[in-house]
């Protein structure tokens, strides 16, 4: 018999350092379900798999279901076996993805490469909690409750628009750039690498108060009764989303559900505008409408968040603790940036060395482009005009003399 060797720990989520905003929309996302889960777009080797795979260990025992790029719809919802229902009169059910990932993590990474379809049905059961599978007139239901998890790199397409509006929040990661902060990176992934259980073992005491308060603030969450929205906290939500040109009301439901997350979170007793203020970057990240793309000056900016309802990235990312690598070795997680200063909305190109072709169009394609302009200068414009209409009396006088 071979020994039995204990499992290998994930990093810790306790352990990332310098993603206040990652962190929190995670544990957001563990806390409200009907937030319809998390897109973290950032370049590659950012840690994004790796943030998953720690909120997954916060939800023990909890699965982690990772659905590749090549599954079919009936891999990821289930399928029915309809031989079976019509001879002996009972539904015959295959469990797909969806199933497995009940009250879990579904991870999908590049979910900007899935096939429309499948995103679709990903978003309406992460929604809904419920997945329906039919045909030919045979279906089936079962429970699907799980935080869904979507990470992309803009270099590679962007999701349509519908589909984005449909992912509850969202995260903007980039390359850490400070050294200090890329070395403690390093050397906390290195650490976990040589000891993964005594890393384990440094931050249980972290782990272990985030599970405390995630289990609580989740039961807050369910309860009807509790943390009833206020008309402030209405108008504060509608005045966000209006600043933000979003399109429809999707956005007003996320953000009000986010907002009392973050209240059970920090154990308030009621929804201030203050929660409100910190959960509209992450919602409208993704959702508002600029005329330029690159310019975050439509997002209307937060006030200064209130001493009672400060992030939870304080007891979620105690001081000392390392950075989540991403889980292969060769990477390095990012400094993440708040999205009220990020980019909203920003469509990235196709990369440079990609040309044309008929599966992708020329870089650049269907984007708005600058228009430069310079200052309008009244006496230089009349100098032209003059200077046009000598020339055309010029002409005229050459065209009209005589015949020689």
């Amino acid at each position: 018999m071979s020994p039995n060797h204990d499992p290998v720990p994930v990093f810790p989520l306790t352990a990332i350092q310098g993603q206040p905003t990652l962190v929190q929309a995670l544990l957001l996302a563990a806390i409200e379900p009907q937030l319809g889960g998390v897109l973290i777009r950032g370049p590659r080797g950012t840690a994004k798999s790796t943030a998953a795979r720690a909120l997954a260990d916060l939800l023990t025992p909890a699965p982690f279901v990772t659905l590749p790029l090549g599954a079919s719809i009936e891999h990821v919802t289930g399928s029915l076996d309809l031989s079976k229902a019509l001879s002996g009169h009972e539904v015959g059910f295959a469990p797909g993805l969806i199933a497995k990932a009940h009250d879990g993590v579904l991870y999908v990474d590049e979910i900007n490469l899935l096939p429309d379809a499948i995103v679709d049905v990903l978003l309406d059961v992460a929604a809904s909690g419920i997945n329906r599978i039919e045909r030919d007139g045979i279906s089936h239901s079962h429970a699907a409750r799980f935080v869904l998890i979507g990470t992309m790199n803009p270099e590679e397409g962007m999701l349509r628009p519908q589909l984005l509006d449909r992912l509850g929040l969202c995260v903007q990661l980039d390359n850490a750039q400070d050294p200090q902060l890329r070395s403690s990176i390093v050397k906390a992934r290195l650490r976990f690498d040589q000891d993964p259980q005594g890393f384990a073992r440094s931050h249980a005491t972290g782990q272990q108060e985030i599970r405390q308060r995630l289990t609580l603030a989740r039961s807050r969450c369910r309860n009807a009764s509790e943390l009833a929205w206020s008309d402030a906290v209405h108008e504060a939500v509608a005045l966000q989303c209006i600043a933000a040109q979003v399109d429809g009301l999707r956005a007003d439901l996320v953000m009000l559900r986010a907002a009392r997350a973050l209240a059970a979170w920090q154990g308030s007793q009621s929804i201030t505008p203050a929660h409100v203020s910190e959960v509209a970057p992450l919602v409208l990240q993704h959702r508002a409408s600029q005329p330029d793309p690159g310019s975050s000056s439509q997002l209307r900016q937060p006030p200064a968040a209130t001493p009672s309802a400060q992030p939870p990235a304080t007891p979620a990312t105690p001081s000392g603790a390392g950075s989540a690598a991403r889980t292969e070795p060769d990477t390095q997680a990012p400094a993440s940036h708040s999205p009220a200063t990020r980019e909203p909305g920003a469509t990235s190109s196709l990369p440079q060395e990609a040309g044309p072709s008929l599966e992708q169009p020329p870089a650049g394609w269907g984007q708005a482009q600058a228009v430069s302009s310079t200052a309008f200068d009244a006496q230089q414009a009349d100098a032209m005009a003059q200077a046009a209409l000598e020339a055309l009396a010029a002409k005229k006088a050459r065209a009209s003399g005589p015949l020689r």
